[in-house]
C-alpha cells in the first residue's frame, strides 16, 4: 500500500510513512490504546505527561494517521455534532454552556501543545467564515447567531457579517452575508497527527503499527501477533469502529470525500480571499467545508457519498467519481475565477464515524476496564483533543471539570440492523440534497430539512 496515495495530506508531509515495527507478542501494559489517530495519540499523550511511570501501548492496524486523522479538512473547530440548544434541552443550559466552553479552550489548547511540542503543522488560527449566498441562508445566519446569543455565548464568539464583511473574508459569488467565529484554526492534518506520534513516543509510549486488533474484551486486546494484556483497553476506532467483533452497531462509517486543487497564483487568490487561512463553509444543508493550505492550495470537500451496507469500509469507497465532480462543479459555482474546469491536483475520501443520536461521547465502564470516544461526525479534530484529555482523567480516577461534562459516559442507542440503518442513512442524505434543490428553486426555507434535523436531535 502506497500511504502517501490516501490523501493530499499524506502525499505532502516531510517524512517517509514507513510502518513502525508490529507488535512482537504478548505484552503487559496498565492500558492500551486501539487506534493511532488523534483520540488515541491525545489520550496517551495526557496520560504520559500526567503520569510518566504508566505503561502505555497504541495499536494501528496501518500507520499512524491512517484514517480521517491524516484525510479530514484540516479545521481544528469547536464544533459539535450536536447544537447547543439540544444540549440545553438534555442537559440544562449551564452544563451545555459549559461544553460550548470546552471546546473553546480545546482550540487554544491544541496550539498551545503544537507549539510546545514544535509540531509544525501549519497551524493558523483564523477562524470561520460560513456565508450565506440566498435569502434563505441569510435567514439561517441570523438565526444561529440570535441561537447563540439566547444560549450564553458572547457577542464575538459568534459574529453576523453582513454582504461586505464577509465577502472581505471570502470572495465567493453571491454573497449575502454570514457568520465568523474565531474558535478553529486551520491544520494540515497529517502532520499534526504524525508530529503527535513522535511526540507520544518521547513520552515513552510504545506505539505499534500493521497491527490489527481483532477483538477487544475485558483486560485485553487480540491481535493474531499476540495479545496486550492491560487492565484499561480504550477503542479509539471512529470510523473504523464497525470492524471490531460485537461494534458492527455502534457508529455508522459515512464517507466524506476532497479535493486539492493545484497551487494558486496570487492573483487567483487575490480574488477568492481567505487572505488569513480562514476555514469556510456556507448555509446549504449538504455540508461543504473548505480551507487555503499553507502552500497555497484551496482544499475543498464534501458529504455526498453513499453509506454503504452492512457499514462496510474498504479502500475503494474512498473513490466516488461523481462526488469529485460535483465538489469540482460546487468550487466552480463558488469562485468563477477557478473556471468550470477547477485545476484540481489530488482527489481522496475516508470514513467519518455518525452515532445513532449524532452526539459523540467519550466514557469509561470501570467494571470492566473498557473506554471508548467517538461519534464526532466529522468535528473530531479538535473534539479528540478534548477527549483524549478526559479519558486521561478518567482513567487515573482524576475528578475534573472535563469529566462533569455532558457527553462523559453518554451511551449512544445502536443503530439499526440492515437493511434499515442503509435505507435510513441514504434516505436522510437524499433528502438533504432534495432540500438544497428546492431552497434554490422556491427561495423558502424546507420544511422537511428541519424536520429531519428536530429527529436528529439539533
Amino acid at each position: 500500500m502506497h500511504y502517501q496515495d490516501l490523501s493530499y495530506w499524506l502525499s505532502s508531509v516531510d517524512e517517509p510513512l514507513t510502518p513502525r515495527p508490529g507488535l512482537p507478542g504478548d505484552t503487559d501494559a496498565d492500558v492500551v490504546l486501539v487506534g493511532a489517530g488523534y483520540t488515541g495519540l491525545w489520550t496517551a499523550y495526557y496520560l504520559a505527561a500526567a503520569d510518566p511511570s504508566l505503561r502505555i501501548v497504541v495499536l494501528e492496524q496501518e500507520i499512524a494517521g491512517y484514517g480521517a486523522s491524516g484525510r479530514n479538512g484540516g479545521w481544528c473547530s469547536a464544533l459539535l455534532p450536536t447544537s447547543l440548544p439540544a444540549l440545553t434541552r438534555r442537559h440544562g443550559r449551564d452544563r451545555a454552556l459549559a461544553m460550548q466552553r470546552a471546546m473553546h479552550e480545546t482550540v487554544r489548547e491544541v496550539g498551545r501543545v503544537v507549539a510546545a511540542e514544535g509540531i509544525d503543522c501549519d497551524w493558523r488560527a483564523a477562524g470561520t467564515v460560513v456565508l450565506a449566498r440566498t435569502e434563505v441562508q441569510l435567514d439561517r445566519a441570523r438565526a444561529a447567531v440570535a441561537e447563540a446569543r439566547e444560549h450564553g455565548l458572547a457577542d464575538d464568539d459568534l459574529v453576523l457579517l453582513d454582504a461586505a464583511a464577509a465577502t472581505a473574508r471570502c470572495r465567493a459569488e453571491g454573497v449575502l452575508g454570514g457568520t465568523y467565529t474565531p474558535h478553529c484554526a486551520a491544520v494540515h492534518p497529517a502532520k499534526l497527527v504524525r508530529g503527535l506520534a513522535r511526540a507520544v513516543e518521547r513520552r515513552g509510549v510504545r506505539i505499534f503499527e500493521r497491527t490489527r486488533v481483532t477483538a477487544v474484551r475485558p483486560g485485553a486486546a487480540v491481535t493474531p501477533a499476540g495479545v496486550v494484556r492491560a487492565p484499561v483497553v480504550v477503542r479509539a476506532t471512529e470510523g473504523f469502529t464497525p470492524g471490531l467483533p460485537g461494534q458492527r452497531r455502534a457508529v455508522a462509517p459515512v464517507y466524506s470525500l476532497m479535493v486539492a486543487t493545484e497551487p494558486l497564483p496570487a492573483e487567483t487568490w487575490a480574488e477568492i480571499g481567505l487572505a488569513e487561512r480562514e476555514t469556510f463553509s456556507d448555509f446549504r444543508h449538504v455540508i461543504i467545508y473548505g480551507q487555503r493550505t499553507a502552500d497555497g492550495r484551496l482544499a475543498f470537500g464534501g458529504r455526498g457519498a453513499p453509506y454503504h451496507f452492512g457499514s462496510r469500509v474498504r479502500p475503494d469507497y474512498d473513490r466516488e467519481p461523481r462526488v469529485f465532480a460535483a465538489l469540482r462543479r460546487v468550487l466552480g459555482e463558488l469562485f468563477p475565477v477557478l473556471g468550470p474546469a477547477a485545476p484540481i491536483s489530488h482527489t481522496w475520501g475516508g470514513p467519518l464515524g455518525v452515532a445513532r443520536d449524532w452526539t459523540a461521547s467519550v466514557g469509561l465502564d470501570r467494571a470492566t476496564g473498557f473506554a471508548w470516544a467517538g461519534g464526532y461526525v466529522g468535528d473530531g479534530v479538535g473534539t479528540s483533543n478534548l477527549a483524549g484529555r478526559t479519558l486521561a482523567d478518567l482513567i487515573r480516577g482524576e475528578a475534573s471539570e472535563l469529566t462533569e461534562l455532558p457527553w462523559v459516559n453518554h451511551r449512544s442507542p445502536r443503530w439499526e440492523p440492515e437493511p434499515l440503518r442503509w435505507l435510513a442513512v441514504n434516505a436522510g442524505l437524499r433528502l438533504m440534497f432534495s432540500a438544497d434543490e428546492a431552497e434554490l428553486r422556491t427561495g423558502r426555507p424546507s420544511r422537511r430539512a428541519a424536520a429531519f434535523s428536530r429527529l436528529l436531535g439539533h
